[in-house]
C-alpha cells in the first residue's frame, strides 16, 4: 500500500493530539502525536526509538486514561513517523444457532 492510498478519507488535525502506543501484554508505552487518522488506520509520529514496535500489533490509546483504543498492526516506518492498519475482529461465518 502506498503512502496516501486509502480506502476511507484521511482527518488531518490543525493541532498537535498527543496519544500513547502501549504493548499489547501492557508491558510498554510509548508517546506520539496523532498526524491523521482515517476509519482503517492513522499516521503516527512517534517518540523516542522504534525498536518497541517490532511486535508488528500493539494499542493506540486515543485517551489517556486507555478507555478509548484501537488494537493496530505496523504497516510502515519513515523516520520518526509510522502507519498503522486498525486490526478488527472478523465474524466467524458459519450456520445461525437455532434454539429448539
Amino acid at each position: 500500500m502506498a503512502f496516501g492510498d486509502r480506502k476511507s478519507d484521511r482527518i488531518r488535525f490543525e493541532h498537535e493530539r498527543p496519544v500513547n502506543l502501549m504493548g499489547i501484554d501492557g508491558t510498554w508505552r510509548r508517546s506520539c502525536v496523532l498526524l491523521d487518522v482515517s476509519a482503517s488506520g492513522a499516521r503516527l509520529q512517534v517518540e523516542g526509538p522504534l525498536e518497541i514496535l517490532g511486535g508488528k500489533e500493539f494499542f493506540l490509546l486515543l485517551s489517556s486514561t486507555g478507555l478509548a483504543f484501537r488494537r493496530c498492526e505496523l504497516i510502515r516506518v519513515d523516520g520518526a513517523e509510522v502507519g498503522v492498519r486498525f486490526v478488527t475482529e472478523t465474524k466467524k461465518k458459519g450456520k445461525p444457532v437455532i434454539p429448539q
